[in-house]
């Protein structure tokens, strides 16, 4: 393996221009890349499939920097998303200056910028994933005066060349540290990569999951991020998947956010966590746990949830994860602490900032965070998520919960205060997930007018998901599959890249 991270780029361009990166200006981003000798300049935006992709410019001078960072670039819509017409299919990416970061992973100086989608008449396309992202979160704030929150926590697997040293137990990864933990390494590289490019990362550790399988071991791993808006928190996701494998590429391993790599073990998850956030507070917080609107917010995810997997839950190996006993959701529910449920209200340190003092005697200082750490977490989705609709869908769902009358008695009615798996009786009483990409193409043809309200999803956006779920074809295919694992295999092989 390769642990030389002497030739990364790990420079924080934010220092490097002395202002936030809300503030960057067109001449910011010319005046940087000309006095640091950066050669190239990368376009980078998300296509219909939810993946990353790019747009190379060789830096050509002042002129040619100003007009490709003022003007954008031609590219072919109905290549990056099939709902769009042939015979008028140009489209404009334009750069978002705020995103703007060197390559952590590229030989060459390089300079990359998010871009949003336009259309011939030089309006934002309606279509495009980070413009629907952004539609609903601007109605979500324009109605009800608080900004939605978010993080991720992206798990994935990192498939390398089976190592006899150090073995680690299978299913017994979590937290493991390094030499029994193989690739810890190549972990912090790509927290300092994403970090480089604008990422709010939180903590990176392994997971449960630990594969030996013939000449190769496969060893789970998570980043998990901090709360930002709801944008950033898609930008930095889309943008981590793609550093991973570039890391993973460079180290000569492989990479993948599958939602299962092998049946019978740890899948792997992209739980989001999330709150509401006005004038500094936590408006989820109550007094003795979550305050009301923290129970709406969670009625609303209880209500969309079979739906929200038509963005979360996108092939049919998602469907392989969501069975019982794997700490993978399958009954829709909600609990404190509880890994069991659907929706998690996990720890929060209320009331106990003074343990620092115990662990440390003698110390004397205080501490305050500036916006209360309680969130909620949605534990449905997985790698295959198509990340900014996802966070979109989040954002109808909240809002529904927000505004609707009978959000807080659905929270009343789904709370549970056991693990579920163990209790048949409590699971029979719950609704379910959909079991198949078919099933979640379904209710979304139920849920689509709440997506569709105030255009924040167009209906060809809606029409082209359900009919994409739709053709794999996949109703029953669990049972189908029970026990023939060579199927199974060449499925999850299949999806091992995806998006």
């Amino acid at each position: 393996m390769n642990n030389d991270t002497n030739n990364l780029r790990f420079i924080d361009i934010e220092n490097a221009i002395d202002k936030p990166r809300r503030e960057f200006t067109r001449e910011d981003i010319v005046k940087f890349i000309l006095e640091n000798d950066i050669k190239m300049v990368n376009f980078r935006y998300v296509g219909g499939d939810g993946r990353l992709k790019t747009l190379n410019f060789v830096v050509d001078g002042r002129k040619h920097l100003e007009r490709i960072l003022t003007l954008g670039e031609r590219v072919d819509g109905s290549s990056l998303f099939k709902f769009v017409d042939p015979g008028t299919s140009d489209l404009y990416v334009v750069p978002r200056y705020r995103t703007a970061f060197v390559n952590p992973v590229s030989e060459i100086p390089t300079v990359e910028l998010l871009c949003s989608f336009f259309s011939p008449d030089g309006l934002p396309f309606d279509g495009a994933p980070e413009y629907v992202l952004l539609k609903a979160h601007r109605r979500l704030k324009e109605q009800t005066g608080m900004e939605l929150e978010a993080l991720g926590e992206l798990e994935f697997y990192v498939i390398g060349p089976r190592s006899d040293l150090y073995p680690m137990e299978v299913q017994r990864g979590y937290h493991a540290s390094f030499p029994f933990s193989k690739f810890e390494a190549l972990r912090k590289e790509a927290m300092l990569a994403i970090t480089a490019a604008g990422g709010k990362v939180k903590y990176g550790h392994s997971e449960v999951g630990f594969v030996r399988y013939g000449e190769l071991d496969l060893e789970q791993n998570e980043i998990e991020f901090l709360p930002v808006p709801l944008e950033d928190a898609a930008d930095q996701l889309v943008l981590a998947r793609w550093i991973l494998r570039a890391v993973g590429y460079r180290h000569g391993v492989n990479v993948t956010f599958a939602p299962k790599v092998l049946v019978g073990h740890a899948g792997s998850g992209l739980h989001i966590h999330s709150r509401l956030v006005k004038d500094g507070f936590n408006m989820i917080v109550g007094r003795d746990g979550l305050s009301k609107v923290g129970k709406k917010l969670i009625g609303g995810y209880l209500k969309f949830a079979p739906s929200l997997t038509a963005f979360g839950n996108t092939i049919p190996v998602s469907y392989l994860r969501l069975v019982p006993h794997q700490e993978a959701p399958t009954s829709i529910c909600w609990g404190y602490r509880n890994r069991s449920a659907l929706v998690r209200v996990p720890l929060a340190w209320s009331d106990t900032t003074d343990m620092f003092k115990v662990a440390n005697p003698g110390e004397s200082g205080s501490y305050s965070w500036d916006v209360h750490p309680q969130t909620v977490e949605f534990r449905a989705p997985d790698g295959s998520a198509n990340v900014h609709l996802l966070l979109a869908g989040m954002a109808v769902a909240a809002l529904n919960g927000l505004t609707s009358e009978d959000s807080l008695k659905t929270a009343e009615e789904l709370f549970v205060d056991k693990n579920i798996f163990n209790d048949p009786e409590t699971m029979k009483k719950l609704p379910t997930l959909p079991s198949s990409c078919w099933e979640s193409a379904e209710y979304l043809e139920k849920h689509r007018s709440f997506y569709e309200e105030g255009n924040v999803f167009t209906p060809q956006l809606i029409d082209w998901t359900i009919q994409h779920l739709k053709s794999f074809n996949d109703r029953g295919l669990s049972e189908k599959l029970y026990r023939k694992d060579a199927e199974i295999e060449r499925l999850v092989s299949k999806f091992i890249h995806y998006p």
